[in-house]
């Protein structure tokens, strides 16, 4: 399982699921967009990040990417399914779901989620039914939530 985070504005977000990932074995973190990395732009490594990572970001590969589409075909012609977890009319419930063997997971911004251009390149789009007032939950719980079940 391979993880891509686009556009994810929350440091702490993004150390949470990198503690998450090295929990379920995920191979590699690709960052796209805006998402904050481990680093900071003198190649240092980020305290705050740190903060909520406690040390996952040693354990997991990750690399930053520019293109998120350059990246997804990228994946596809490796034989990577393409998967979103995103809510859309498309979406199928995660419990239903059974994952190809090499998988790629894409969780996208904490308050707009992904473009419809990004979810028009994936193979299949999960979701996690919601039963309460909110219509989600914290995109680095979601994403555990989700990942957990799926490893």
């Amino acid at each position: 399982m391979i993880l891509i985070l686009h556009n994810i504005r929350s440091v702490y977000n993004v150390g949470a699921i990198f503690r998450t990932a090295d929990a379920c074995g995920v191979e590699k973190i690709y960052l796209t967009g805006y998402t904050p990395t481990p680093l900071d732009r003198f190649g240092r490594k980020r305290g705050d990040f740190h903060k909520s990572a406690l040390g996952a970001e040693d354990f997991v590969a990750w690399e930053q990417f520019g293109e998120i589409p350059k990246l997804i075909e990228t994946l596809r012609e490796r034989n990577y399914e393409i998967i979103a977890l995103e809510q859309d009319a498309r979406s199928v419930d995660y419990k239903t779901f059974k994952p190809a063997k090499n998988s790629a997971l894409i969780v996208g911004n904490e308050t707009e989620g992904l473009d419809k251009e990004i979810l028009d390149q994936c193979d299949k789009i999960i979701e996690i039914k919601m039963r309460g007032a909110k219509e989600s939950l914290n995109v680095s719980v979601a994403l555990g939530v989700v990942l957990f079940h799926l490893t």
